[in-house]
Formats: C-alpha cells, sequence, structure tokens
C-alpha cells in the first residue's frame, strides 16, 4: 500500500510538472505573439453564420483558444487583426476562407507663402467660397490635431455636410467640444500599437485624437487649415497662413504614436475613413517597396478609390538614391518635394574675411556678437568617438568649445539635436555642415542656440579654415526672410526618387509640390524643434520633407473635388499630373538641388503641381476600377493575391493579352532590355536589332470642343517616337479619343536612361505626359 502511494504521489507530481512545463511553455509563446492582418473571402462566409465578425471569431478560435481579434475590418479591406504566435498564424492560413494572414508592418512619418507661390491667390480665394467647397472633407491619418490652433477656426463656416458619417471621439485631454463646423472628425486608433508596445503612457503622450508631436497638425492645417492673419514663425514667414483648401473640412485620425504608426491601426483609420464619407485621404508615411498585395495603404487606398476618394501619399525622405520610393501603387497619388521661393538666410563670417551663406530659424539676435573662435567638433570629441565630428549626445568635450562655435557634420542623428548637444556641452553657436549625402540642400531649424546650416561645398571651405589656421573665428548673421529665390521650385535632395522598383513600367513619382520650409499650424505640447530639452511653445512651425509635399496635394485634390465633382480620383490626379510644370519661366529646365543639373521624371515625376491649370486640364486621362484589375492581371497576380487586394474573387482570362503598357497612366515609363528581348510594353525586337514597343492611351474631354495636335519633346536621340494619330478632335464634353504611341530603340549598355514628353495641344490648354526610358 505504501509503495503504490509513493507511486501515485510521484505520477501527480510528474503530471503536475508536465503540466507546468506545457503552461510555461504556452506563455512563452504567447510572449512572442505579434500583430498579424488576416483576409478573408467574405463571400464563403457559410450559412450558419449570421455576420461576419462571428466567422471571423469562429476562424481565429480555430487556430487559437486565447488569441482576440484587435480590429475587424469592413471597407477597407474584408478581414481582422489579431495576435498571435507564428504557428497560430501559420495554422489558420490554411483555414476555410482565410485568403492570407500577413504580419503587420510598422510606418514611419515623411517629415503662408504657398498659396502665393502656387498660384493660388487671388484667384484662389473666389474659387473657394462656392458651396461645393464646403462639403469636401479631408481626412489626415497622422499623429492627430492641435483643435486649439486657429488654423482650425470655424468662424463663417456653414453647417456640417449631411454625407459626413463621422465624429469626434474622447479620450486624454480630448472632449467632443474640441470639435467644430471646420475640425468636423477626430478619432485615435491605437490597439494596434498597444499590442506591438504595450499601453500608451498618458503622461507622454495623449491616448486620444491629440497632437503631441506637431506632424499632424502641420499636415491637417497645411491641406485645409483656416486663413490666419499675422501668422509666423519667431518672425520668419510673417503673414497669413491658409491650407491649400481653406474651405474644405478636416477629419484628423491618429494613428502614429511615439513608437511608429502600426499597419493595423493605419487600416482601421482608411477603414473608418471610407465609412465617414471622406473625399480625400492625405497620409504623410510610409514603409518602403513591397507588392501590392502585402501593402497595407495599397489595399486600404483600392478600397478608398473604389468609393471615389483620392488618396495622396508622401513619396519619402530617402532621396536622392535611386529607387527610394514609398506609396508605389498607381491608384495613389505619390508626391515628391521641391522648395519655394523663400528662404532664411544665416552668414556666416570668417575670421579671414570670407563669407558663406546658410540658412537658420534661430530665435535671437540678428548677430552673434563679435568673432568668436571656432572649434571642428571631429577634434573637440571624446577620445573613444570614432564618428564625433556628427555631435551626437554625450560626444563634445567641454573644455574644448565652451564658449566656442562647434562646426558640426550633418547626417546620423537630427539636425536641431547637434545644436542641443553643443549647447549642452557649453558651446556658443553652430555651424552644421552638409556632408556629400545631403549636398547644397539646405534646411531651415529653430536650433537652440545660434547656429547656421551651410552646403557642402561651404562646409568644406569652412571646414578647411577652421583645421588649418592657428586662432581661427567665426560670427553668425541672421538675416530674416527673404522672397523672390531663384530658381524655385528645385527638387529637394531628401525627396525619393525612382525609377520604380515594384511596377518599371509606371513612373513614380507623380509630381512635386512645395515641401522645404513650410510654415503651418503646430501643437501645444512640443517645442519646434521637437526635442525634449525645448521649452518654447509656439502656434506655427517651419519643417520640410515630403510629409509637408503630401497635404499640398491633398488639399489641391480638394479643391478639383469641389469645383468638379463628378471626376473620378484618376481624373483628378491626371488633371494634376498633365499640367505640372518642368521648366521655368525662363525656359530652362527644374533643377535638382542633390546634384545642380537639370531633374528628370524620376525626381519631379510630371513635373511641378500648377492648381489654376488642374481646374481646366481639357483632356484627361481616366481609369475605372476595371483598368486597375486588368493591371493587377497584366502583373501575373493570382486570385488569391488579387482578392486580397481587391477584395474580390477574379481569375484573370487566359486567352486575354494583359498589357502594362497599354493602362491608361498619365505618364509613360518604358523599360527596354539590353539582351535579345523587347521591352514590356507589348512589341519585340526588329530584324534590324531595335527593339520596338507600342502603348495605347485614351484621352477624356473635360473642356470645350476642340482639337489637339501632338508634340513630341525628345532628350532620347537614341529612340524614335512615333504617335498615330497626330491630331484628335474632340466635338463634346465627356468624348473618348485613343492614341498609340510607338517606342523604336536600339540596344544600350544596362541602367541607360532617357527622357522626352508628350504634348497634346488645342491652343489653349497643354496636356502634358513624362517618358522615361531605361535598359536592364
Amino acid at each position: 500500500m505504501g509503495r503504490l502511494f509513493t507511486s501515485l504521489v510521484v505520477f501527480l507530481l510528474l503530471s503536475i510538472c508536465h503540466v507546468s512545463v506545457l503552461s510555461s511553455s504556452e506563455d512563452e509563446n504567447i510572449h512572442h505573439r505579434k500583430t498579424y492582418i488576416v483576409h478573408m473571402a467574405k463571400s464563403e462566409m457559410p450559412e450558419s453564420f449570421d455576420h461576419h465578425v462571428q466567422w471571423y471569431e469562429s476562424s481565429l478560435k480555430s487556430a487559437s483558444n486565447t488569441a482576440e481579434i484587435i480590429y475587424t475590418y469592413g471597407n477597407a479591406l474584408h478581414g481582422y487583426s489579431a495576435l498571435l504566435t507564428p504557428k497560430e498564424a501559420n495554422l489558420l492560413a490554411v483555414q476555410p476562407g482565410v485568403i492570407s494572414v500577413l504580419p503587420e508592418l510598422r510606418y514611419e512619418l515623411h517629415t503662408t507663402r504657398t498659396p502665393t507661390f502656387l498660384g493660388l491667390e487671388p484667384t484662389g480665394a473666389k474659387l473657394t467660397v462656392s458651396g461645393s467647397a464646403n462639403d469636401v472633407v479631408i481626412g489626415v491619418l497622422d499623429t492627430g490635431v492641435w483643435p486649439e490652433s486657429k488654423s482650425f477656426d470655424d468662424t463663417g463656416m456653414v453647417p456640417i455636410p449631411s454625407s459626413w458619417k463621422g465624429g469626434c471621439e474622447p479620450g486624454t485631454n480630448f472632449t467632443k467640444s474640441n470639435c467644430n463646423r471646420k475640425l468636423i472628425g477626430a478619432q485615435f486608433f491605437c490597439k494596434g500599437y498597444e499590442a506591438a508596445m504595450g499601453p500608451i503612457d498618458v503622461r507622454k503622450e495623449s491616448r486620444s485624437p491629440r497632437d503631441d508631436d506637431g506632424h499632424g497638425t502641420h499636415t491637417a492645417s497645411t491641406a485645409a487649415g483656416s486663413a490666419v492673419v499675422g501668422a509666423s514663425l519667431f518672425g520668419y514667414a510673417a503673414g497669413t497662413a491658409r491650407g491649400m483648401a481653406v474651405k474644405a473640412r478636416v477629419a484628423a485620425y491618429k494613428v502614429c504614436w511615439k513608437g511608429g504608426c502600426f499597419s493595423s491601426d493605419i487600416l482601421a483609420a482608411m477603414d473608418k475613413a471610407i465609412e465617414d464619407n471622406v473625399n480625400v485621404m492625405s497620409l504623410s508615411l510610409g514603409g518602403g517597396m513591397t507588392d501590392y498585395y502585402r501593402d497595407s495603404v495599397a489595399i486600404g487606398a483600392f478600397a478608398a478609390m473604389e468609393k471615389g476618394i483620392v488618396v495622396s501619399c508622401s513619396a519619402g525622405n530617402s532621396g536622392p538614391g535611386e529607387s527610394t520610393l514609398s506609396n508605389l501603387a498607381p491608384w495613389i497619388t505619390t508626391v515628391g518635394a521641391g522648395t519655394l521661393d523663400r528662404d532664411f538666410p544665416a552668414y556666416v563670417s570668417l575670421g579671414n574675411g570670407k563669407n558663406y551663406s546658410g540658412v537658420s530659424l534661430y530665435d535671437g539676435d540678428s548677430v552673434l556678437g563679435s568673432l568668436l573662435p571656432i572649434v571642428y567638433a571631429g577634434k573637440a570629441s571624446s577620445g573613444n568617438m570614432t564618428d564625433g565630428n556628427l555631435c551626437l549626445p554625450d560626444s563634445l568635450v567641454s573644455e574644448k568649445v565652451k564658449g566656442k562655435l562647434v562646426l558640426c557634420d550633418r547626417g546620423a542623428n537630427p539636425r536641431a539635436e547637434k545644436g542641443a548637444v553643443v549647447k549642452a556641452a557649453g558651446g556658443a553657436g553652430m555651424i552644421l555642415a552638409n556632408t556629400e549625402a545631403n549636398g547644397e540642400e539646405l534646411v531651415a531649424d529653430a536650433h537652440l542656440l545660434p547656429a547656421s546650416a551651410v552646403g557642402e561645398r561651404n562646409g568644406d571651405a569652412i571646414k578647411h579654415y577652421v583645421v588649418s589656421d592657428p586662432n581661427p573665428t567665426a560670427m553668425i548673421l541672421f538675416e530674416g526672410t527673404k522672397v523672390g529665390i531663384q530658381p524655385a521650385p528645385v527638387v529637394a535632395a531628401f525627396s525619393s526618387r525612382g525609377p520604380n522598383a515594384v511596377t518599371p513600367s509606371v513612373l513614380k513619382p507623380d509630381m512635386i509640390a512645395p515641401g522645404v520650409n513650410i510654415l503651418a499650424g503646430w501643437s501645444g505640447s512640443v517645442g519646434p524643434t521637437g526635442l525634449p530639452e525645448d521649452p518654447r511653445r509656439v502656434a506655427f512651425n517651419i519643417i520640410s520633407g515630403t510629409s509637408m509635399s503630401c497635404p499640398h496635394v491633398s488639399g489641391l485634390a480638394g479643391l478639383l473635388k469641389a469645383a468638379h465633382p463628378d471626376w473620378s480620383p484618376a481624373a483628378i490626379k491626371s488633371a494634376l499630373m498633365t499640367t505640372a510644370y518642368v521648366t521655368y519661366k525662363n525656359g530652362q529646365p527644374l533643377e535638382d538641388v542633390a546634384t545642380g543639373r537639370p531633374s528628370t521624371p524620376f525626381d519631379h515625376g510630371a513635373g511641378h503641381v500648377e492648381p489654376m491649370a488642374a481646374l481646366d486640364p481639357g483632356l484627361v486621362y481616366d481609369l475605372t476600377v476595371d483598368d486597375y484589375l486588368s493591371f493587377l492581371c497584366a502583373l501575373n497576380y493570382t486570385p488569391a493575391q488579387i482578392n486580397l487586394l481587391a477584395r474580390r474573387k477574379l481569375t484573370c482570362q487566359p486567352k486575354k493579352q494583359y498589357s502594362l503598357g497599354n493602362f491608361n497612366y498619365p505618364s509613360f515609363a518604358v523599360p527596354f532590355q539590353t539582351a535579345q528581348m523587347g521591352g514590356s510594353g507589348g512589341g519585340g525586337r526588329s530584324d534590324n536589332g531595335s527593339s520596338m514597343v507600342k502603348y495605347t492611351r485614351m484621352l477624356t474631354n473635360v473642356g470645350t470642343p476642340g482639337t489637339y495636335k501632338v508634340t513630341i519633346k525628345s532628350q532620347a536621340p537614341e529612340v524614335k517616337i512615333a504617335v498615330e494619330p497626330q491630331a484628335l478632335s474632340f466635338a463634346k464634353q465627356g468624348e473618348k479619343k485613343s492614341y498609340t504611341v510607338t517606342f523604336t530603340a536600339g540596344s544600350m549598355p544596362s541602367s541607360t536612361t532617357s527622357f522626352a514628353r508628350i504634348e497634346w495641344s488645342d491652343g489653349k490648354h497643354v496636356v502634358g505626359s513624362p517618358i522615361a526610358f531605361s535598359w536592364t
């Protein structure tokens, strides 16, 4: 009996240990969970379920007894998001009705004078008082909104349109009363973020639509801010600040937090924005290049496009390198950045009598005293620092910089942070020198100490003086705001560039818009530098990035939607692209600040936006949902991939020839191969060894009757371009006419690029399309 009891005790102990090990293993797996987006084939829901949400819950339980749904989606996609282990995700992926289970992606932000520069005043003021302008709603997916900003003053606004289905969501430091007739929507989406990063610390950021970062307030007020007289940053860029669509409504969807912007939250916000009936979505964020069916923004944007919503996204700040773009889907308007004709000069005067130009938004005396000793950071850093020239935190030796100007190299950490590092070490001021990566691009910052940013050439000259003179000295002279700077615009060096690495036959970016040193509304929670040690609070701030150029186009799309409510998103994009300009008033081509040479369609897309011309483009290249589905077929997408992206069952017709070259896009990208094959647009290699491809396009008349004649402007003598017919006559509005372009080219070395342009004109309108040739 005793032996039996002992055996039983041992068995029970082993069982308990076994259960404990299993529980520990399960707990370990649970701790390794991450968010997945589960795409469902909604049409395959069994009849036993009354609602698709019940089906989603059942599918999740089939793979995990403990996982819970984070969001369900009904507009941007069909499906849900949930925290899963990799094993659970794999098990769920093979369940009936599940199209795909994809891991969540993290996206990053692409972080007054403008209306005048764009030609929107005074004629723009006349446009925006129309009743339809009050009905346009621009949804901004960003870091939230600072509702007290004067940019969201609703004085004179008529009642909210009845089509609006959204609202205001209360939360930390935010109530429903913070919304008004201008800011008609404000919601926040953080479930995905919290699932990945843990609960939001409300001591550091508001768990509400309130913007503690500034980025969202800046982009929202750029797109559709009310007119604010006397706006400036420390007196810089003084004047009237106003958004592009000054009478449009703003709906803020907070999707970005201190730890980033998570795709499950972005999709939930896009899902809600579609339901709310926004007219334009503005997203100044991106996540790099990937297939469209794996890109959450592209997936949500496809659903928005089907509902007639224009989706405008930033191109990214990874320039000037090639193929650095984000947001490449052709149903997205992808916006790069250019400069304004405004600058904030801050001259560096050296002890040897030489002066060098720079820029600054420093809030202080116009002259930094007298000549001060200057030291190069690389000579004043800790002995163990291999990159002391960059003025990284805690890198400078106080005894070597105290009371001196410090020359820091740009790169690695934020520009304004370098100034804070110098100040903390006792430095009197900073000169920030560009390196080869940034060239001559100058971006102004509201530094915490006297500072000037200079280009690479000036930086090298100053550096040579500092390291070669036994007693180098310098001073900084701040000269405020200067306008009329020429040439302008130039393509910003940071603006991401083509070619399009996902679909080389679609030219991206689509266009450029102002994105350098842009004044707009700001959050009251953070200083203009965004640094924790910055105690200053401002109503407006000046920052740069394609994050700033994107809302310019979002606002302009709102203007076009107000003027032409029946236009599709593709027609609005076409109008902005085909009327964009690629030369200055003197006829010279736009420049790229990164090279100092003419920019190309890989840099500026169709060109710089010209909104007044876009209101009356004459002709547009329109696209329907079916055209986009044919585009997916031309990419050889499988039925599952199409279902994942377009939320429908579609099998491409095996006998039909789908052509990327015939996709009715307002620009042309023509890839050739240097091998024995032709280009990808449809064609082949002739007997003499040349490649020939044919692209077909269709134009829709949105103006008065007329005859348009074609002109070819080519920088590519190696490519013969033939257009047939050479004239298109339109008898009425809405009439459609097609034309074919034949491109014939000999073999060229791999990586060769060249460019051309097609223009159709009736004597009043010019409908222009860039052409980019590339050989691989």
